[in-house]
């Protein structure tokens, strides 16, 4: 004990996760926190089930872009849409903003050409499904005909595209199911390596974990190999990609990864 203060060990740390509920809601038990998390996220993943029939009626897929704020989600989104654009210029495609406030992201997709819907979450941290239903229903994706061939959406080849950036956050957006064929996590390398570590759920949640801002390797302290190897201790079967937006390195893969995606 601290002969000064009084205090417990200062060297002791707090856990605030080791719970049956993982979280603490100061007034609430365990129990009501876990019934409350059970109720709110089976209606938002009733809701998340009905996106998932409708983009695969309509031959969409869709994927959910997740990161810290400043991972450059929004940068690497329009060089793969002016990527797609020259490469794949009749691919339909779209994108569903969300932040907190603002349309500055939205307005930077729309210069490119293509649609969005920005979706603002006000003192919410995260997307969810009846936000991502609502946007969808307002996007020309939504006006292409239904397919009704059980085979022409096979996974093998995506026939349209709908990105959905997420609100920039590595802890929320991890168990907001959205309808998404894939989680895509996105790490910049200017935040270091640990970040899989740091906030493993929403690793653990991801399909693809693509490095961003590559071309500024050579100016930081960046272990690449580490960064992965602790990538794939929470989520053995995570995807890496390697992605310069500035310079267009690696999105050829990134690229050929999104048009063909993996089977869930």
């Amino acid at each position: 004990m601290c002969v000064v203060c009084g205090c417990g060990d200062t060297t002791a740390d707090l856990d605030y996760g080791a719970g049956p509920a993982r979280v603490s809601v100061p007034g609430m038990s365990q129990a009501r926190a876990i019934k409350l998390e059970a109720d709110v996220l089976g209606a938002n993943d009733r809701v998340a089930a009905a996106n998932r029939a409708h983009f695969a009626a309509h031959g969409v897929t869709a994927y959910n872009l997740v990161s810290s704020p400043g991972s450059g989600k929004t940068t690497l989104l329009c060089a793969t849409i002016e990527y797609l654009k020259r490469h794949a210029p009749a691919l339909p495609l779209a994108v569903i903003e969300g932040d907190q406030q603002t349309s500055h992201d939205a307005d930077r997709i729309r210069a490119t050409g293509a649609s969005a819907i920005q979706i603002n979450t006000g003192k919410g941290c995260h997307l969810d499904a009846p936000m991502v239903a609502e946007a969808f229903a307002r996007l020309h994706l939504h006006s292409h005909a239904h397919v009704h061939d059980e085979h022409a959406h096979d996974h093998h080849h995506a026939e349209s595209l709908l990105f959905i950036e997420n609100v920039g956050n590595l802890v929320c957006p991890a168990m907001w199911d959205l309808g998404e064929a894939a989680k895509i996590a996105i790490l910049s390398v200017t935040e270091g390596e640990d970040k899989p570590l740091k906030y493993p759920d929403m690793f653990a949640a991801a399909r693809l974990m693509v490095l961003n801002k590559t071309d500024l390797l050579p100016h930081l302290d960046f272990d690449v190999p580490q960064c992965i190897a602790y990538a794939r201790r929470v989520n053995p079967g995570i995807e890496v990609l390697l992605v310069s937006a500035k310079t267009g390195t690696g999105l050829d893969a990134w690229v050929e990864w999104l048009m063909h995606p993996p089977s869930a």
